[in-house]
């Protein structure tokens, strides 16, 4: 690849400010790819395939270069890492790029960034990695089955010994597996306004891949898209970015006509916007989240899809709020979760997290379903939602909340997992108050 548009320095951007500055990683790269529009779509295609891909398999390239660096990983500057990291993802996973050009380029990225004396062992431990990458042993699943599963998949061992307290070693597998496939850009087709097979006709002649989903008919799975704002169906709020999982929680709460809907977590609006959408102009959509950044989000999908029975506003869902007591027919509760069943689109989370991190927000699920259940009527649903796997914040928070508060029954839950289609990690639980 010719470096016409600096995009290696660009890449190395994102990774600084996904590991060192602590951005989360598809913020840092729609930054990146907003600020530089005009790039050539090969441009755009390889800063977002190295980027991504270079923090999908950290792990796995961090115990590489360590077999070949007399500098361990942890101990090198944060420009170095970064640079190795990248250059190393090229190697293993691009053979299109020569070795050479990969080498030389890392080389000037490390002198234009003020590291001249340590080009020469930018140099030696990528030609090194080389020669020796087809060699490298790996951890042996036999002798200890998570460390091989952590270097091969680039999961966290905590993460790994998490989900062995609750599903076998193949499933396991599988879902690391799912976690390094492509992420799937999944759309929901406003059907008020527009049919699926149009909306697919309309895309398609803009050289835009479309698959529409078995089970989900206004769902529909793109490829080639190189920038979402240019398109004009988007402007124009005929679809909205969200997963089959997120599509099959709203479908879940079963609204009617006339709902009061309450979400009490709602930003950036996407399950509400769907709500609103099905409620077909009736009832109300009440969505709140805790910042007036987050909420300005909900009011500007609230402006592009053009629904006109739902409105933001900022609440802290932790504080009761007595003028909604018992007033809603559905409280929406999608919970601040750990993330862990979105990894294949936010690779970053599993970097960040950690178990204690886990049990707190655990913890405050509780805190907010022990003040949002007070919302619902008698009758009425309280729909908990995650988009994580693990058992702590899904199946036992549902058996907490239906020990503390015995007037409710659980009519439905299901724990959906990532799969080779492109859907995420997705957990759904309807309460219904007795």
């Amino acid at each position: 690849m010719t470096d016409r548009v600096n995009s290696r320095e660009l890449v190395l951007n994102i990774l600084l400010a996904v590991t060192k500055e602590e951005a989360y990683s598809h913020v840092a790269l729609a930054n990146v790819l907003e600020k530089y529009q005009y790039l050539e779509k090969q441009d755009r295609a390889f800063i977002t395939r190295v980027s991504e891909g270079t923090l999908e398999h950290m792990i796995e390239l961090d115990y590489i270069i360590d077999k070949f660096s007399s500098v361990p990983v942890r101990k090198m500057k944060p420009v170095i890492r970064c640079i190795l990291r990248s250059a190393v993802y090229e190697m293993r996973y691009m053979d299109s790029i020569p070795l050479r050009a990969t080498c030389d380029e890392a080389v000037k990225l490390a002198r234009r960034k003020g590291f001249a004396r340590l080009t020469g062992f930018v140099n030696g431990v990528l030609r090194s990695i080389g020669r020796g990458l087809p060699e490298v042993e790996f951890p042996d699943p036999g002798q200890d089955e998570t460390a091989y599963l952590s270097v091969r998949y680039s999961m966290p061992e905590w993460i790994l010994r998490l989900w062995q307290e609750a599903y076998p070693t193949e499933q396991i597998e599988d879902m690391c597996r799912c976690f390094l496939t492509p992420s799937v850009l999944t759309v929901r087709t406003d059907t008020r306004r527009i049919m699926p097979e149009e909306l697919k006709r309309r895309l398609e002649e803009q050289g835009i891949t479309v698959r529409q989903d078995a089970s989900v008919p206004e769902a529909l799975h793109l490829a080639g898209v190189d920038y979402l704002g240019a398109l004009p169906e988007f402007a124009q709020g005929l679809f909205y970015v969200q997963d089959v999982s997120s599509m099959k929680a709203v479908q879940a709460a079963d609204v009617q006509c006339g709902d009061t809907v309450l979400d009490v977590c709602g930003a950036p609006g996407g399950k509400s916007v769907h709500v609103a959408q099905l409620l077909n102009g009736t009832g109300q959509v009440i969505t709140r989240d805790i910042s007036a950044y987050k909420v300005s989000m909900i009011q500007e999908n609230i402006r592009r899809t053009q629904v006109e029975n739902m409105r933001a506003e900022q609440w802290d869902a932790r504080e009761f709020d007595a003028s909604m007591e018992e007033q809603a027919d559905v409280v929406i509760a999608d919970l601040p979760c750990s993330g862990l069943g979105v990894l294949r689109r936010k690779a970053d989370i599993k970097y960040r997290m950690s178990r204690a991190q886990l049990e707190e927000l655990a913890a405050l699920q509780r805190e907010i379903l022990a003040v949002v259940h007070r919302y619902v009527r008698r009758g009425g649903v309280l729909l908990y939602s995650t988009c994580t796997i693990d058992r702590l914040e899904n199946e036992d928070n549902v058996s907490w909340f239906l020990k503390e508060f015995p007037g409710w029954h659980m009519e439905y839950q299901e724990q959906m997992l990532p799969d080779t289609s492109g859907r995420d990690g997705f957990f759904i639980a309807r309460l219904r108050k007795g």
